[in-house]
């Protein structure tokens, strides 16, 4: 341990304990990556507890006594009076960070989520253990979240009673973990249903309400922070996909100071990448390049971030018309991706595989087509065709959304390609659905799709049949 980790953990409230554990540890003969196996815990999280660096988790004292056979020594001293230390966890003062949320601060929802969506373990859907990363947490049964809430249900908006002292965290470990595995659900069940903006936003307003209460108690509400990051990015989203640009923002926001606060490097990245799909919309290169390098600045160790940070750059570049960055950053976007190792892929499990490789295809394409638009190069807009069409080819089919989306792109990229034929043969297929469609991509992509062909091709008899249908879908 070097000097300075010493003396964090000698002033840490937890250093007997970890102190102790060590000696257990040791005296059993296991290391800490053996220990953490036996408890379903990363070797991180045992060294931090044996650092004194981390608050022990009931549920894992309970299990760490059990494997140890130590009698319950740990939950003994985890359960000693202690006088709260005069540099407490708490946050520094800062007056944004538990500011009004935006929207609409009202109960209501879809009922409790479908039990037949409910994860048995984190990480699910992408979302991570808020405690404990991509340690395997399991998730207690939905129907046991009620009782944790004390309310009626997770998605009807309840006033949750939270636990404050030592005795609860073991409560508020599994409500942590509860409301991860609700998210999972809402995201799974149906990401644009109408009523899951309330849903997420209710439950979204109960975290950062606990989080103060707890930050109130001397205390560094970090799950409920780390948490309060992810609804956050969800509810930014689902404002999104209604066009709701400005409050979308506005939880983005409030998500990446929650992610700060913690320093939840994961949850930073993502974040500023949506946040460079908002600006983007907007037409604002300068601003997306600002946020795309943000997010290759999070951890210049988390390859799937550096990843992430050239496909946005990419399309940064394209939206200025540098053709040169624009091609240097998806070459090393498609050299990161192929570098990519399990710890990304824990990390950021939607780039591992055909759904990486799709959605780096999709933000190639995107980059493509956004430069033949801004130069006239039709050379890209072939490109552009090539790889969308790659990435159309790997969507599941539940995946509708990202399908209507990614087949207007690909006909806007055979139109900046010179073929208006097949860019209208294309669109036909999914113009009553593009037009009924709420969701602000899919409206961007049908817009520039519609101005391309009517700029350049507008007396062609295939053109003018494109905007009669148009103009019927939307009747």
């Amino acid at each position: 341990m070097t000097g300075g980790s010493a003396g964090a953990a000698a002033g840490a409230p937890w250093a007997e304990f970890g102190r102790r554990l060590r000696a257990l540890r040791r005296a059993a003969g296991l290391t800490q990556l053996q220990l953490g196996l036996r408890v379903g815990y990363h070797h991180s999280a045992v060294s931090k507890l044996e650092a004194g660096l981390r608050e022990p988790p009931v549920g894992l004292v309970r299990r760490l006594d059990a494997v140890l056979e130590t009698d319950g020594e740990l939950a003994a001293i985890l359960a000693e009076p202690r006088e709260v230390p005069r540099r407490t966890g708490r946050l520094p003062a800062d007056p944004a960070l538990f500011a009004p949320l935006p929207g609409a601060d009202v109960p209501g929802g879809q009922g409790a989520p479908d039990p037949r969506m409910w994860p048995a373990r984190l990480p699910a859907e992408g979302l991570v253990c808020p405690l404990h990363g991509t340690a395997g947490c399991a998730v207690p049964d939905p129907g046991e979240l009620p009782a944790l809430l004390g309310g009626p249900g997770p998605a009807g908006g309840p006033a949750p009673a939270w636990g404050t002292g030592t005795g609860a965290a073991v409560a508020d470990a599994e409500l942590l973990h509860g409301l991860t595995a609700v998210l999972a659900c809402l995201i799974r069940e149906a990401f644009g249903h109408e009523g899951r903006v309330t849903a997420v936003e209710g439950l979204l307003r109960a975290l950062a309400r606990w989080a103060g209460e707890v930050n109130a108690a001397g205390r560094l509400p970090y799950g409920q922070l780390r948490l309060g990051a992810q609804y956050a990015q969800v509810a930014g989203r689902l404002r999104m996909e209604r066009g709701q640009i400005g409050v979308a923002m506005a939880w983005f926001g409030h998500g990446l100071r929650w992610a700060d606060a913690v320093h939840d490097a994961p949850a930073r990245a993502t974040l500023l990448s949506d946040m460079c799909t908002l600006v983007r919309l907007d037409g604002d290169p300068s601003l997306m390049l600002g946020y795309a390098r943000g997010i290759g600045a999070v951890d210049g160790r988390r390859r799937w971030a550096a990843t992430l940070s050239d496909l946005y750059l990419a399309r940064g570049h394209a939206l200025g018309g540098d053709a040169a960055e624009c091609r240097r950053h998806i070459t090393l976007a498609r050299r990161g991706f192929a570098r990519l190792d399990r710890r990304d892929l824990l990390e950021a499990p939607w780039m591992a595989g055909a759904e990486g490789a799709m959605r780096v295809d999709s933000a190639i394409g995107g980059a493509l087509r956004d430069l033949a638009v801004a130069t006239g190069d039709r050379t890209a807009a072939r490109r552009a065709v090539d790889a969308t069409a790659r990435s159309r080819a790997q969507v599941p089919p539940q995946m509708r959304g990202a399908r209507l989306l990614l087949t207007l792109r690909l006909a806007d990229s055979w139109a900046c390609a010179g073929d208006p034929g097949a860019a209208v043969a294309l669109a036909s297929e999914v113009l009553p659905e593009a037009v009924r469609s709420r969701e602000s991509m899919v409206t961007a992509e049908l817009r520039g799709l519609h101005s391309r062909l009517s700029g350049e091709w507008a007396d062609l008899p295939e053109v003018r049949e494109y905007r009669e249908r148009l103009l019927d879908a939307g009747e």
